[in-house]
């Protein structure tokens, strides 16, 4: 199997980032909030990226912080497929009121914009990190939902269901076994894109105040406590959103591909 070079680019930074936040405390140099040095020091031998604002260094900083915002992204994206895609599927398959109550109630919390509402139920409760993940999945799951349920209605009419359906199938097994196997190719493609939104969705909140509270760190949150040092020049703030943007890149390479093979695979067993 030849990968394409963009793939390959996408999958060995991807790789990184998910080595760098597995292993992050055997390979972070220091201590996540310990203070090692002056305030916003330069790049050094001793601290690759420098200090932060009040002198932990900011390699170690960027490390945990990439373990947690990709763990918080990771799991809130497994949570918003496995229910979106789900219930997306037995509303296209169901059809009848089960279809319109899903539907309407989808409709309802799409027409609240996510970031708003996740403010206002924050604002309300204990901020955990188990709260992030499954307020984070279940708003975004809305989006599963509908491409599912758009994917999953054109299945749901081929001959092949159809047939499943005289055998006396029931309605999990036409799910696992007719649908979700031919409409793998743009979850997986969406997959990509609604994990980079996880990781924008969460540094957002960071910066906001209300995401991931101190004393774990995440690229959101070093982007708001570095950002008055760019007003000196000093670019501390600017790394945790060089970290988003080639990561967002990475992923989506990898997604292009697998959604590409996938298609191509159909296509020759067509």
């Amino acid at each position: 199997m030849r990968i394409p070079l963009s793939a390959l680019i996408g999958l060995t930074l991807t790789g990184l980032y998910f080595f760098a936040a597995i292993f992050a405390s055997w390979i972070a140099p220091y201590g996540m909030a310990e203070a090692v040095g002056d305030v916003w020091e330069p790049s050094s031998a001793a601290h690759w990226l420098g200090t932060d604002q009040i002198g932990r260094d900011l390699l170690t900083r960027m490390i945990y912080g990439g373990q947690t915002t990709i763990f918080i992204a990771t799991a809130a994206t497994i949570l918003s497929f496995s229910t979106g895609s789900i219930l997306g599927f037995i509303a296209a398959v169901s059809g009848g009121w089960v279809d319109q109550v899903l539907s309407r109630f989808v409709d309802l919390m799409m027409s609240i914009p996510s970031l708003i509402l996740a403010l206002v139920i924050l604002s309300a409760i204990d901020v955990t990190v188990l709260t992030l993940i499954v307020l984070m999945g279940l708003l975004d799951s809305t989006r599963v939902f509908r491409l599912a349920r758009a994917v999953a209605v054109d299945i749901s009419v081929m001959e092949y269901v159809e047939a499943a359906r005289l055998r006396g199938e029931k309605i999990f097994w036409i799910i696992f076994r007719e649908i979700l196997p031919n409409a793998l190719s743009p979850l997986v493609a969406e997959m990509g894109l609604r994990f980079i939104f996880m990781v924008l969705f969460i540094s957002t909140l960071s910066f906001l105040g209300i995401g991931v509270q101190p004393p774990l760190a995440d690229w959101g949150g070093i982007v708001k406590e570095n950002k008055d040092g760019i007003n000196f020049g000093i670019g501390a703030a600017l790394y945790p959103a060089v970290a988003i943007c080639t990561l967002a890149i990475s992923v989506n390479l990898v997604a292009d591909w697998v959604l590409n093979r996938t298609t191509s695979l159909k296509g020759g067993r067509g």
